[in-house]
């Protein structure tokens, strides 16, 4: 009996490659935490040695793993087609024209249950740790490693004071804080690393703000 890749079960991942299996697993995560709720559909294109190695090293299982919430530890990773299909997501995968991109490079379209959508572009770095270069069109930076905000917003003054205010009324400290844009007065996202858990009522005064158009939360990958 020949024993699969799947097979190889680690403390903290399923899978031969901690970028290829493990990262991929976490960016589909990051996807369906960002989409914030269940996946429908899902356009997956891939580049450089993603797209090269995708099916023999399970970045396909992988990623369809992430995107229906799975753990880089879940064994269900090495059976996620089946679950997939199972839950009804659509799925096609395909390759990313990109220049100098990362060579671990994900693009995604991703529609929910309620027809909201996510475009996202992320790279998987090694030791099964990622980065979000875009969001939604607009060029980002975060990683998921400490527990994250995204806050997608309208670029007028204030807002930031606003946001910061509030996270200073309910006791949560910031550890790193960054701000992107598209152009002056138009779209936003600010991204902030929090170094606690913040309460779900601070998450809605938040999403109350004038101009927030809403407030993503990330809990930090155990």
């Amino acid at each position: 009996m020949h024993a699969s890749v799947f097979d190889i079960v680690g403390p903290v991942m399923i899978g031969p490659s901690s970028s290829h299996t493990a990262g991929a697993a976490r960016i589909g995560r990051m996807g369906r935490r960002l989409l914030k709720e269940p996946v429908r559909e899902a356009t997956i294109l891939l580049y450089g040695s993603f797209l090269m190695t995708y099916h023999g090293h399970g970045t396909d299982r992988a990623i369809l793993a992430g995107l229906m919430d799975m753990g880089v530890g879940d064994v269900r990773i090495r059976d996620s087609f089946h679950y997939a299909q199972e839950a009804g997501i659509r799925y096609t995968f395909g390759e990313a024209h990109l220049r100098q991109a990362h060579p671990n490079t994900v693009v995604m379209h991703l529609v929910g249950e309620s027809g909201r959508q996510v475009d996202m572009q992320a790279c998987s770095v090694g030791g099964g740790a990622i980065r979000v270069e875009k969001l939604n069109g607009l060029p980002v930076s975060f990683t998921g490693q400490e527990h994250t905000l995204i806050i997608p917003h309208l670029d007028q003054p204030g807002k930031i004071a606003a946001v910061t205010n509030c996270a200073a009324s309910f006791g949560v400290n910031i550890g790193s804080m960054s701000v992107f844009r598209d152009r002056a007065g138009g779209t936003a996202v600010m991204i902030m690393e929090t170094d606690g858990e913040p309460r779900e009522q601070m998450l809605e005064w938040m999403r109350a703000l004038p101009g927030v158009e809403d407030v993503i939360f990330i809990p930090r990958e155990a």
